[in-house]
């Protein structure tokens, strides 16, 4: 991952991670541009390539094979990756509108996002039909249909609209594994009846015509039945309709044809021509936005109409890498220049293909064709794979006169570069400050009496009658690039202190440090920080109140929390109530420390840290009260001493020891890769000393699980001792409520003579 020492000057979103924006970021990767900001928003991490999704149907690649992690691309490039959906934009504020989180700012925006079925246009075709675009969400449709066609007793009749090089693909792969999935099954081949419908008079309408006769040969070989100048006009749960009146029966429907631009495209004022792709010029720009580039399936060149292939998108990834660099440069902007043949290699399903050029196609028996086809395909993935070895002296280096800059702009990059003042100095400006918080709306609460919206030198907070205070403070850097996601874990890792004592979380008090830099910049970074720390705040009835607010080296923040218990305690869950014959129960699974100390060196991946990161911003309130419902004697939520630590810190105050079964333990997707391979985090050596309260070490170190006993967590689960007679019913609720990898993890014993309380059992 990358450093980022220098001002942001710019922001560069990519909206997509479509065939040219992977080309961009590893371009980037390779040689950043100083005082510029990538961002990728893309709504799934795993980012399909379309030339070797037909060898994935037909079974021969395995789902990692054929996607590119786009999380640990973006890390290499020192982007920032937003998993989100875009819904709009707002081009007079410079803002991409996200369904999930807030809008995100740019200077320059890039949209590479394929095209989009037009289903709507049949009737029940958006109901009954399975759309192979967008095509990074067919691997679930897919999946779902394998399991269809498995457990479909009989006959399957199955139906692909669409007969270009993509449908014909499909139909081939799609047969191959079928067939396959059945034989293993012990059932016929035959009992698939696949049928393909064309529009027009032929297939491979692009193509050449000894490539069509190629495959129509292929075709009745395998026993497809060829529907041309058969438009399907109507879809139903019991077949289609084609416009000459004929209606057939299917059992399973898959639509490869009629796409289109994305439906919030229409409400953006984006130049779009009729299907509602982005109209670009040469330096594939919008024509109607200058500071809007768009590539491959979504962009309509104006000058010369292309085909929907991804060879286009591929080819477009560095004109469009250049153009994004040189525009904010203020430099002059390169064409793109399409050629006017490319080369198609077009599987047959079986490990064989068929090479078409222009007038020209050759198969040679379609095995050297299939292995040359392979050879370029993983060529092209290993690109997005293995990453070299980046000098940092090199990163980071930035000088104002990188970024053209306006005059204000100017002053600015010259101030965040310079020496900056300690001290008050520090604050980040009240302007910035008062436009960036005063967008959050926190709850409010009626003990709380002067807040953040009713600002002096403090805040005033009333205890209520009954109720005593609970007090703790939690601050940590920012391990993500996400601001808005970091905000999130930084608020719930702060609450957890207070839902592991059982309490209400009533006022929070913030501090943080954002980098210097540009005040937009500061302003945007702080504004999407806040916001998901509000969010979490807010959900856990917590007031924000106010805090601080400076300039840093790097992104930090930290919460001050106010919670409230029972003034006589008896609510109260405390690390020393452990019992003899309880047992222990764990929340949340581990390894978030292995997981992202890997993602910092790029050797994770990314739907490891999409899952660390969904459990990290789970609350523990929940939790908290169902383990007080079930009569949990002790409590505490995991976080940097690793398991290890806070559970010796449970034993020692209760006087008892414990039994820790390490294949028990609940671990994150991937720590156990990570942990295996020696990657840990920085924190993991100084809780390794904790290794003295393990009293057989020498037997239980070769286990696989023993490492992560002392991984650091952020924002983990909580640890807790149940009664035994209670303990299947507590781990019942837990699931129900949405902790679904709660598992018993050990047992509560009597104190022994021996100095180590912790046995670890294998």
């Amino acid at each position: 991952m990358q450093s980022q020492e220098q001002p942001v000057l710019r922001d560069i979103v990519l909206v997509g991670g479509g065939h040219s924006h992977v080309g961009v970021l590893k371009s980037f990767g390779m040689n950043p541009l100083p005082g510029v900001r990538l961002t990728v928003i893309c709504r799934d991490t795993d980012t399909p390539y379309s030339g070797m999704l037909p060898g994935y149907i037909a079974g021969h690649y395995s789902y990692d094979e054929v996607h590119i992690d786009l999380n640990t691309l973006a890390a290499f490039a020192g982007a920032r990756f937003f998993r989100d959906e875009v819904i709009g934009l707002d081009r007079a504020a410079g803002k991409v509108l996200c369904r999930n989180r807030p809008p995100v700012a740019y200077d320059r925006l890039s949209i590479n996002i394929g095209s989009t079925p037009r289903m709507n246009q049949v009737p029940g075709a958006a109901e009954h039909a399975v759309a192979v675009k967008p095509i990074h969400l067919f691997n679930d449709r897919w999946l779902a249909l394998l399991q269809r066609v498995q457990q479909h007793a009989g006959k399957t009749r199955i139906a692909i609209v669409g007969a270009g090089a993509g449908g014909v693909e499909l139909t081939l792969a799609m047969q191959h594994r079928l067939q396959h999935e059945l034989r293993a099954l012990g059932r016929a081949p035959s009992d698939l009846n696949f049928h393909l419908f064309s529009s027009g008079s032929e297939i491979l309408p692009t193509h050449n015509r000894r490539v069509r006769h190629t495959f129509e040969r292929v075709l009745a070989e395998r026993q497809v039945v060829l529907h041309l100048n058969s438009e399907v006009t109507q879809v139903s749960a019991r077949g289609l309709q084609t416009g000459d009146g004929t209606v057939l029966e299917m059992d399973e429907i898959v639509w490869v044809t009629q796409a289109s631009g994305a439906p919030w495209l229409r409400e953006t004022g984006l130049a779009l021509d009729s299907a509602g792709f982005i109209q670009v010029n040469d330096h594939l720009q919008s024509l109607s936005d200058p500071s809007v580039f768009a590539a491959g399936d979504i962009a309509t060149l104006m000058s010369r109409p292309l085909e929907k292939a991804g060879v286009f998108a591929v080819r477009q990834a560095k004109p469009l890498a250049a153009n994004l660099r040189r525009s904010v440069q203020g430099a002059p902007l390169v064409s793109y220049r399409p050629q006017h043949q490319w080369l198609a290699l077009i599987s047959t399903g079986d490990r064989r293909a068929v090479a078409s050029r222009g007038a020209l196609s050759w198969s040679l028996g379609g095995a050297l064709v299939w292995r040359w086809k392979d050879w370029i395909d993983r060529r092209f993935m290993d690109k997005f794979q293995s990453f070299p070895a980046m000098d940092e002296t090199v990163m980071g280096k930035a000088v104002a006169s990188d970024v053209k800059l306006d005059q204000e702009e100017a002053a600015q990059a010259i101030s965040a570069i310079a020496m900056r003042c300690g001290g008050c100095g520090a604050k980040v400006g009240a302007t910035v400050l008062s436009r960036a918080l005063g967008a959050l709306r926190p709850i409010e609460r009626d003990d709380v009496l002067i807040g953040l919206h009713a600002p002096d030198d403090a805040a005033i907070v009333r205890v209520p009658p009954g109720k005593a205070m609970v007090h703790t403070v939690d601050f940590f850097r920012a391990f993500i690039d996400d601001p808005y996601l970091f905000g999130k874990v930084a608020a719930n890792h702060a609450l957890g202190d207070i839902f592991a004592m059982g309490g209400e979380a009533q006022s929070a008090t913030a501090i943080a440090t954002v980098p210097s830099g540009l005040e937009a910049k500061v302003e945007d970074v702080l504004f999407q920080m806040m916001t998901g720390a509000v969010e979490v705040l807010n959900e856990a009835g917590c007031a924000l109140v106010g805090g601080h607010t400076g300039e840093g080296k790097e992104l930090a923040l930290g919460f001050a929390i106010n919670g409230l218990v029972d003034e006589d305690l008896h609510t109260v869950m405390k690390k020393g109530g452990m019992r003899v014959g309880d047992v222990l129960i764990l929340t949340k699974p581990i390894g978030t420390g292995t997981l992202f100390a890997a993602h910092a060196r790029l050797q994770t991946r990314g739907r490891w840290i999409d899952a660390a990161l969904a459990s990290m911003i789970q609350s523990n309130r929940l939790g908290a009260q169902c383990l007080q419902a079930h009569g949990a004697t002790a409590c505490t939520d995991l976080t940097g001493f690793g398991l290890l630590g806070h559970l010796v810190e449970m034993t020692r105050p209760s006087g008892v020891d414990a039994e820790l079964d390490l294949t028990a333990l609940p671990l994150l997707e991937g720590a156990a890769q990570t942990s295996a391979a020696g990657i840990l985090s920085s924190l993991q050596p100084a809780n390794v000393r904790l290794r003295r309260a393990l009293r057989n070490q020498a037997e239980a170190m070769h286990h696989p699980n023993y490492p992560l006993i002392f991984d650091p967590q952020t924002a983990g689960g909580l640890l807790a001792t149940v009664p035994a007679d209670r303990v299947d019913a507590c781990i019942a609720a837990l699931h129900q409520l949405g902790y679904g990898k709660t598992v018993a993890i050990g047992r509560v014993l009597a104190q022994g003579d021996a100095l180590e309380p912790i046995v670890l059992r294998c």
